[in-house]
């Protein structure tokens, strides 16, 4: 490190006259101290100033990745107009348990950079909440879905309406939920003998985000609830995964069962005659 510091020294000139802008962000990331240890003075053995820019790294890092991750989905959904493969039930739990996850994180001041992806996911999920109903011939829950989601994002985020002991109970019950998100769709795959309209993009990210997310938990936040919703997270993510890899080529049950089988010619049979019937005698009068 102290090799790795002087290194860095020639390079000083520049971090100190950094543009306002730039340096007021910096600060606003990472804090008055790390700022001067991390860009003033380019020194890497600081090692908690290290960790902490590191995962407020990837935690905006994270967030720009979810303002995307379930697009092609999304694009999968519309193209295809088609639900196939994906779980009607395994997105309701996943929103259910978002939108929680964001009144508890909004509610308890929590760094943006710790949970900004939730809000962003929250709104894909119901888009794509609302395409499976709508593609499943259920449009009318679709609405009903969008209403009780409403009532919900009032109620969650209003003091008046619930307090954080509340909150707090509900948020276990969150982890819970985000957990049991991913049960109906490992199930949903193992059914189908594929993943059908299931994007491999999401699946992936869903995987490197969780895992990024217990480092960013255990740097920023002090909360075991989080935390282990992250970690249990993960390790089911990890389950869809591998389903993806596993099913990369192969086509669901229903594909297969629109495959035509060529139908065989039919061979006449052995007793059926093929000559032409005799003319019987003519009556047409001769002259």
């Amino acid at each position: 490190m102290d090799a790795l510091k002087t290194a860095l020294q020639p390079l000083q000139p520049i971090t100190n006259n950094l543009p306002a802008p730039i340096r007021d962000l910096g600060v606003s990331i990472i804090g008055d101290t790390c700022y001067k240890n991390l860009i003033l003075d380019l020194d890497p053995t600081d090692s908690e100033c290290l960790k902490l820019a590191i995962s407020k790294g990837l935690g905006i890092g994270i967030i720009g990745a979810s303002s995307i991750v379930k697009v092609p989905q999304i694009l999968k959904l519309v193209n295809s107009k088609s639900a196939s493969g994906i779980s009607f039930l395994s997105y309701l739990l996943e929103t259910s348990s978002y939108l929680i996850t964001l009144a508890y994180n909004v509610r308890n001041g929590f760094p943006f950079s710790t949970f900004g992806e939730t809000a962003l996911i929250l709104g894909q999920n119901v888009i794509i909440t609302v395409l499976v109903l709508n593609y499943s011939g259920r449009a009318s829950m679709a609405a009903l879905f969008v209403a009780v989601l409403a009532t919900s994002l009032v109620t969650l985020f209003s003091p008046n309406l619930l307090d954080m002991q509340a909150l707090g109970y509900l948020q276990a019950g969150a982890g819970v939920l985000g957990v049991a998100s991913k049960v109906p769709q490992i199930a949903a795959i193992i059914q189908e003998g594929g993943t059908g309209q299931l994007s491999a993009f999401t699946v992936f990210n869903y995987l490197a985000g969780s895992l990024s997310r217990i480092f960013t938990t255990l740097q920023e936040v002090d909360d075991k609830l989080i935390l282990y919703g992250f970690i249990a997270g993960f390790t089911l993510n990890c389950v869809l995964a591998a389903q993806m890899v596993y099913y990369w080529n192969a086509p669901s049950a229903k594909a297969k069962g629109k495959m035509k089988v060529p139908v065989s010619a039919q061979t006449p049979s052995s007793g059926t005659s093929s000559a032409t019937p005799k003319k019987g005698p003519s009556t047409r009068r001769r002259g």
